[in-house]
Order: structure tokens, then C-alpha cells, then sequence
């Protein structure tokens, strides 16, 4: 199915609250932003943030579902169910949205975890996510800051917030984030 920008935005608001759909549109916004002072196609950037949470608000046996459906990886399960919904969107992205561009739909899967290797657009949605105007947690000016002079360091403060987060939750991190973490830290020492 192939959709312009306006019918997508109608069908993925759909599937979400009023408030969420707000988030989705700061989202949006900010990716443009930071596509635009970064170097990214602010076109790519827009799409993987308008799809980013098309899955958050679906029953969990759906997601479960879809997991095993698509032979996603089977660890998901073993963690929190907060982490599904991007890599069941990238699925749904693909799927019932046509979105067949490999990098927007990579940027829609690892939006909640990041990976090491993440590529400009990867990481301009998921620090995204983070700052858009709407979120309001302990550090989020800071990484909003640093998101002016550094992708990676902005992003790093972000990470460092959700781990800091399900540590005092008592919470297991998901390893895919160590890994984007880590991978971010040694990639900034060469940039500095």
C-alpha cells in the first residue's frame, strides 16, 4: 500500500491516543531539525518518525505474535514488553505501510534500544524520541544542549538516562543498548 504523507499520518494516528500522536508529531519535528543540522534527508527522517510508535499501543499477543511470526529475535521476549513495539513497527512499516527503504525501517526497529553501528538516521530518530519538545524527565535540557553540538554525545546522555532509569527500577538492560552505548562512546574519542 502505497500512501502519501498525509493519508500515512491519518492511518498511523489511528492507531494511537490523542496525546501519543502529539509525541509522534514532536517527534517529526524534531527529527526534521536535527536531519537538517546534521546532514540527513529531513524526507527520511520525517517518515521514520511518523511510523516510529505505530505499534506501542497494540495488544502485547499481538506483538508477541508478530515476533514469532517474522522469526524476530526470540530475547525480545525475555525483556520489556516497552521494547517490542519497534521492531513489530518496522515490520508493520513494511507490511501494511509499503516503507521499503532499509535505513527508515532500521530507524523505526532500534528507536528504543539503539545498536552499535547505528547509522546518522538511526540515531537522529532515537534522540528524537528523546528530546521532542513534549518529554519533560530529569536531564532531558541537557541532552536537548548537547544535541546542538553533538548527534553522539546527546545521544549517549540519552542512553544514559534510560539506563540510569531501569537501574533504579531494578530493571535488566536491554543489551542492544550497552552495546549502542558502548559503540557511541568509542566512536565519539575518534570525533573528538
Amino acid at each position: 500500500m502505497q500512501l502519501n504523507r498525509e493519508q500515512l499520518m491519518e492511518a498511523v494516528k489511528a492507531e494511537m491516543p490523542e496525546r501519543r500522536w502529539i509525541h509522534t508529531l514532536g517527534v517529526m519535528e524534531t527529527a526534521v531539525k536535527l536531519a537538517e543540522r546534521y546532514g540527513e534527508d529531513p524526507a527520511r527522517a520525517e517518515l521514520a518518525a511518523i511510523l516510529h510508535d505505530v505499534a506501542k499501543y497494540w495488544p502485547t499477543d499481538r506483538m508477541e505474535r508478530v515476533i514469532r511470526e517474522e522469526q524476530l529475535p526470540e530475547e525480545l521476549l525475555q525483556y520489556d514488553k516497552e521494547l517490542w513495539h519497534a521492531p513489530v513497527g518496522a515490520v508493520e512499516a513494511e507490511r501494511t505501510y509499503g516503507v521499503t527503504d532499509q535505513e527508515v525501517l532500521d530507524a523505526v526497529r532500534y528507536h528504543t534500544s539503539g545498536r552499535a553501528g547505528m547509522t546518522k538516521l538511526e540515531r537522529i530518530v532515537c534522540l528524537a524520541d528523546y528530546m521532542e519538545p513534549g518529554r519533560d524527565f530529569p536531564g532531558v535540557d541537557t541532552i536537548r544542549e548537547l544535541s546542538v553540538k553533538s548527534l553522539d554525545k546527546a545521544l549517549i546522555a540519552g542512553l544514559d538516562s534510560t539506563i540510569t532509569f531501569l537501574i533504579a527500577k531494578g530493571k535488566r538492560i536491554f543489551p542492544l543498548t550497552m552495546q549502542a552505548r558502548n559503540d557511541l562512546i568509542e566512536r565519539s574519542k575518534t570525533i573528538d
